[in-house]
Formats: C-alpha cells, sequence, structure tokens
C-alpha cells in the first residue's frame, strides 16, 4: 500500500534491485551513477529501480510466495505483485537483464521498453517468459524525507545475476554503470569519490558483511521490513543530512564550500 503523505509532495510506490553476483574480493554490486540533470537523485550511485507503473501487477509471474512476501512488506497481494513487476522490468530497461522463467537474453528490445515503445507484458507474452519471484528477495524499506522534490515508498530487493546474463551500461538514465565489489563501493564513498544516499550506503554496507550472495540471501530472510522514515536535517552551512530513526545522521548533500 503507498504510504500517506503529510505534504504536497505525493508518496509513490516504487522497487529497487541490489543486482549481485560473486566475485574474487567477495560480493559485487551493479551500480549506476544517476545522470546530473536528473530531478531525484541526480549524480547518485543507486541500485536499478523506480516506481511501480499501472501494469506491473499484471506481468506473469511464477514461483515464490508473494503472499508470504506481501505480508513481511504489510501490503496486499496486488501491490505486491506491482512491486515484483517494477523490479523486473527496471531492472531490464536499466541493465538489459531478464529475471525471468525460462532465462532469457533480449538485449535488442531493452531500448524499446525503456522508451516505452513496447510494453513490458507484452515482450514477456511474446517469448513466453515470467518473471522470476523466488529470483528477487525482500531486503529492506525506506520512505524518502519530506523535503525532497520526490518522494518513494521503496521496497528493497536483493536479486542473484542469472546464470549466463551480463548487466551492461545501456540506459539514458546514468552516466555510468558498473560491477563494484561492495567494500570498495563504500571506501570510494566515504573519500567523496562517489556519492550515496542513506538507503544504498546501508544496504552495501550489511551486505560487505556476508561471504557470498547465498549469505546474502540467508540475511534477507531475517531482515525486518518495516517502513524506515529518514528527517532531513540543515546545517547553518547549508550541508543535507538524513537523521534516521536511531539517531544516526548520515550526509545526502554538502553544504557551501568554506
Amino acid at each position: 500500500m503507498t504510504e500517506p503523505a503529510d505534504d504536497d509532495v505525493p508518496v509513490r510506490d516504487a522497487a529497487t534491485v541490489a543486482l549481485l553476483r560473486d566475485g574474487a574480493d567477495g560480493v559485487e554490486a551493479w551500480l549506476l551513477t544517476r545522470v546530473a540533470g536528473m530531478a531525484f537523485a541526480a549524480g547518485m550511485s543507486v541500485f536499478p529501480g523506480g516506481r511501480v507503473d499501472d501494469a506491473d501487477a499484471a506481468l506473469p509471474m511464477t514461483g515464490g510466495d508473494v503472499a508470504a512476501m506481501a505480508a513481511r512488506f504489510g501490503a496486499d497481494e496486488h501491490t505486491m505483485r506491482g512491486l515484483l513487476g517494477a523490479a523486473a522490468r527496471e531492472t531490464f530497461e536499466e541493465t538489459g537483464v531478464l529475471v525471468t522463467v525460462p532465462a532469457a537474453a533480449l538485449p535488442d528490445a531493452r531500448a524499446d521498453v525503456e522508451a516505452g515503445r513496447v510494453a513490458f507484458g507484452d515482450l514477456l507474452h511474446e517469448h513466453g517468459l515470467a518473471v522470476d519471484v523466488a529470483a528477487l528477495r525482500p531486503w529492506s524499506r525506506w520512505v524518502t524525507p519530506k523535503g525532497e522534490v520526490r518522494r518513494y515508498d521503496t521496497r528493497f530487493f536483493v536479486g542473484l545475476l542469472p546464470e549466463g546474463a551480463e548487466a551492461e551500461d545501456v540506459t539514458t538514465e546514468s552516466s555510468t554503470a558498473e560491477w563494484l565489489p561492495v567494500g570498495v563501493a563504500i571506501e570510494q564513498a566515504q573519500r567523496g569519490e562517489r556519492k550515496l544516499l542513506p538507503p544504498t550506503l546501508l544496504t552495501l554496507a550489511a551486505i560487505a558483511g556476508c561471504a557470498d550472495v547465498a549469505a546474502v540471501f540467508s540475511t534477507a530472510e531475517q531482515n525486518p521490513l518495516e517502513p524506515i522514515r529518514p528527517t532531513l536535517r540543515t546545517a547553518p552551512d547549508g550541508s543535507v543530512a538524513a537523521e534516521l530513526p536511531d539517531g544516526r545522521l548520515l550526509a545526502v548533500r554538502p553544504g557551501r564550500a568554506s
């Protein structure tokens, strides 16, 4: 269910997928750096994801337990199907990876789906594909703070790169995209070389404590999924931080140069 808004910015349902693989230096995540001109999270490194479209709930799906996922997220099954559909569609649009049964590669269709020239549901039906629900594991839930130009009630999932699939830097919404060991991404953020919003940073930090993707999936089964609602705090120098429910402050935007 969409989180009720208490300001003039509507809160929309959204889904994000931390697409993972096992690498030589531990778990790696696919991170996209959003182009500078975007209205939301410009210049930030993010996981694939986006808002739920009306058609996402009607996508063909197989495997997994949608009802159990819905219960964990405190959602109804229609909303849950929409979130899973958005997760699969956005992953395809932004990486070219299909999270489907059977496995498939349709790189030539990706741009048409992203541009809206071909409906994702039509593409799946044409090729006899269904969203692989079991491949997407609920991870966390974050609600964008009041004060942002766009607000989302985002359900985070973790997913293993399907065997034989290749993620590509293809979406028009990113300036760069790449696989990174999660620890390296965190170190880059600490040095100021990579901008990460609090949900991305904390997701990477939690994944960094896992030896492999199988351990990430085991952790996902135990994660609490209550919505996390940060509050924006602005300092005298204009810098903005997100205050988490436990009192931690995480930087969102820098202040004026001294």
